[in-house]
């Protein structure tokens, strides 16, 4: 392989200020992946919520640069097969999630 561009990536445990605790993949300066909020009763809380109960090593990271969400989404999870298959196969039976309102909340300031 050829590498064709390198980033320094620091990994950080934060704790919000509602006490949550998360991990965040900090890129550079202002542009960094946020953990989803298992925590938040929203579309996707809920949704990382219950996926977490089955898939533990499953993570779901929101793109934030500038202090603004940028719509993107970084999502994986160290399966063997068979997990993955059941993974797969609970995503496809359920559309429960859909009703739960999506909620960007404002970006907390990072602290040294």
């Amino acid at each position: 392989m050829k590498v064709l561009k390198e980033w320094d990536v620091k990994v950080r445990l934060v704790k919000t200020k509602r006490g949550a605790v998360l991990h965040m993949i900090e890129l550079e300066p202002g542009h960094f992946y946020l953990e989803q909020n298992p925590l938040k009763d929203s579309k996707y809380g809920v949704a990382y919520r219950k996926i977490k109960e089955n898939f533990p090593e499953f993570y779901m990271f929101w793109e934030i640069k500038n202090n603004r969400y940028t719509g993107k989404l970084l999502a994986g999870a160290f399966l063997e097969k068979k997990e993955i298959d059941e993974f797969v196969t609970l995503l496809t039976k359920s559309e429960d999630f859909k009703k739960f309102e999506e909620i960007l909340e404002e970006i907390e300031e990072m602290e040294e």
